[in-house]
């Protein structure tokens, strides 16, 4: 069964950082190109950031230069490392694997 679980979220004060986790269950995400979305308060769910199965990466112009995502193979788990985050950050983080499996969502809200 797959399941995704993210974890990390939190409150931060503007500047601040934070890291994201994604812990996988049921696949390998080495094999799968996984991503991070996120929905702030009142609007849809949107791209952060992808990383391919050969380590190619993706950013959002919002975030490029700010975030970065990663794996760990042997922890089968997926990271979105935030930096100088702003108050337009505030959201709920998603993981997936880009087949339709999402996680529960990990609550990020960036307030001074």
């Amino acid at each position: 069964q797959v399941q995704l679980v993210e974890s990390g979220g939190g409150l931060v004060q503007p500047g601040g950082s934070l890291r994201l986790s994604c812990v996988a269950s049921g696949f390998v995400v080495r094999v799968k190109n996984m991503g991070w979305y996120r929905r702030a308060p009142g609007k849809q769910r949107e791209f952060v950031a992808a990383i391919s199965t050969l380590d190619n990466t993706k950013y959002a112009d919002s975030v490029q230069g700010r975030f970065a995502i990663s794996r760990d193979d042997a922890k089968n788990t997926v990271y979105l490392q935030m930096n100088s985050l702003n108050l337009e950050d505030t959201a709920v983080y998603y993981c997936t694997n880009h087949e339709n499996n999402w996680g529960q969502g990990t609550q990020v809200t960036v307030s001074s």
